[in-house]
């Protein structure tokens, strides 16, 4: 487990950056089935060590929760892109399985968004915590006592 960080600390990285957001819906009376239609083991998870052990392919870092949910941090939106359509990376592969396995059966389902992030227009603070979320994947700075959202949000201030 990661130390936690006494005091307030702030995300920080340079540019702009995605944030994706992406998930499923596991039927309860079948979850064997479900996680098979997710992609068994070339699933999520797979994926996620594929691009921790490929860092040049974009993706920051990530945040799970439960079997059905993640939050990943990409430096661009044309890294998440290209990883997406790669037929040589996992996603591809997988993406089409569940489609044939499922179709529009809608015994399990999947979702996503994506946030485009400028730079400047996002805050992630952190009080008392290891680094989580933007601050694990980018990194943190030390927060002044006088500082405020609104002084970090650049986009506000101009």
């Amino acid at each position: 487990m990661a130390q936690v960080r006494p005091g307030r600390w702030a995300a920080h990285i340079d540019g702009d950056f995605v944030v994706f957001l992406i998930g499923a819906r596991i039927d309860v009376r079948h979850p064997v089935r479900s996680l098979r239609d997710l992609g068994g083991v070339r699933g999520m998870p797979y994926m996620l060590k594929h691009l921790g052990q490929h860092p040049e392919k974009g993706l920051l870092g990530y945040e799970t929760y439960g079997l059905t949910m993640n939050v990943q941090y990409w430096r661009s939106f044309e890294d998440l892109e290209r990883f997406a359509n790669d037929d040589d990376a996992p996603h591809r592969p997988a993406w089409r399985s569940y489609w044939r396995r499922v179709g529009r059966d809608p015994r399990s389902g999947i979702w996503h968004e994506t946030y485009l992030v400028r730079a400047g227009e996002y805050e992630a603070v952190y009080g008392n915590m290891p680094p989580h979320g933007l601050g694990r994947a980018a990194g943190l700075v030390s927060l002044t006592a006088g500082s405020s959202a609104r002084g970090r949000l650049k986009r506000l201030t101009r």
